[in-house]
């Protein structure tokens, strides 16, 4: 295992379009959302250590839920474990743990996913982590993972890719023509009729050198004000520091500040089973179904003339379900929503409706 492979996990997001089951006390990334006995940080820490030494992986998360993460990746050193003061996009925290890293090993290779994907064809993934790593060592480039479409997702940004454009002869990495938000239905058929798109993961590979080098270039406004504390990352005037940081910091994604603008950035197809579980529909997707179609997580569940429906029971309550088609059922021990699946998107109306009825409580 190369030691200068690192991995910088992104965990700060508080997950409301899965709740009720995701909270700001304990959002998503921290949950059995698949049931598969263990979080999804969890699982994404586990798949990295087979390619990153251990001590290499740096979680980049919300302040307040430092301790969630110690309690569920234990035997962390503390400089692992990045508590942002606020919520500032990926731009902020990927440059805030790359000074870190640089301060410890300038010549670091880096990996920045979610902590919260789905991935089937693990060993196919890692080997296409490892051809981006060798290509970002090699090269002076800026390496995505773009995922081949199997439909015109609304959900997802899109990566158009030069199709005759390799780096270095290389036929496995494309050079990027451009990055695209979410589109309408339409266009996202146009996309994938095209045959030139592909889903945006979110996942990046670079040197430390280059991605340092192209945020100075095009994003100075982030790069000057962590570049500012050079000096006194991982000792114990840090926490001071990055709180003023944090303050003047703007909030911009790694996408639109950096990737979108470089001329060096490369795309590796990828076909390896991959979802953002960003919703409960992409998790009914990715989870086991019975044979009516439904997929269940929790005990005590009763189904009758139900089917295409996802569920979830996190209490010990019995839940007898009837007659049900095409449903999202969360039970927690505060809140029952039963939904639409179709109207999945109103989840986000719910949230802010129950914080003016209800206030903070159930969120």
């Amino acid at each position: 295992m190369n030691k200068d492979n690192y991995c910088i996990i992104m965990a700060g997001g508080i997950g409301t379009r899965f709740w009720p089951l995701s909270k700001t006390a304990k959002p998503k990334q921290f949950i059995d959302v698949l049931g598969v006995g263990e979080s999804l940080i969890q699982t994404t820490f586990r798949r990295f250590e087979k390619i990153c030494p251990r001590e290499n992986i740096y979680i980049v998360t919300n302040a307040i839920y430092t301790d969630l993460v110690n309690e569920q990746i234990p035997n962390l050193n503390p400089n692992q474990i990045i508590g942002e003061p606020a919520r500032r996009n990926t731009a902020p925290c990927i440059a805030y743990a790359n000074f870190k890293i640089e301060k410890i090993n300038p010549n670091a290779n880096i990996i920045v996913t979610p902590s919260d994907h789905f991935i089937v064809n693990e060993e196919k993934f890692l080997n296409t982590l490892n051809l981006g790593l060798k290509a970002s060592r090699e090269e002076n480039v800026l390496v995505t993972l773009g995922i081949k479409p199997s439909y015109p997702n609304t959900g997802y940004g899109y990566i158009q890719y030069k199709t005759s454009e390799f780096l270095n002869g290389n036929q496995l990495i494309n050079k990027v023509k451009l990055f695209t938000e979410k589109p309408e239905l339409e266009m996202a058929q146009m996309f994938i009729d095209s045959g030139d798109f592909l889903w945006n993961s979110g996942m990046f590979i670079w040197s430390l050198q280059s991605i340092n080098k192209s945020m100075e270039e095009l994003l100075p406004e982030v790069y000057n004000i962590f570049a500012n504390g050079k000096d006194i990352y991982n000792s114990s005037k840090e926490k001071e520091f990055i709180q003023t940081a944090y303050t003047s910091c703007p909030s911009i994604s790694i996408d639109y500040g950096v990737m979108e603008k470089a001329e060096n950035v490369y795309v590796i197809p990828s076909d390896f089973g991959w979802s953002d579980v960003g919703t409960w529909g992409a998790l009914h997707q990715v989870r086991e179904k019975d044979e009516l179609f439904n997929s269940v997580v929790g005990k005590n569940v009763m189904l009758y003339d139900t089917n295409n429906c996802v569920i979830n029971n996190a209490t010990n309550k019995l839940l007898v379900l009837q007659g049900l088609k095409d449903y999202i059922v969360v039970n927690t021990e505060d809140v029952l929503m039963v939904c639409q699946s179709s109207q999945e998107q109103r989840i986000k109306e719910f949230v802010t409706d129950v914080e003016v009825e209800k206030g903070q409580n159930y969120l």
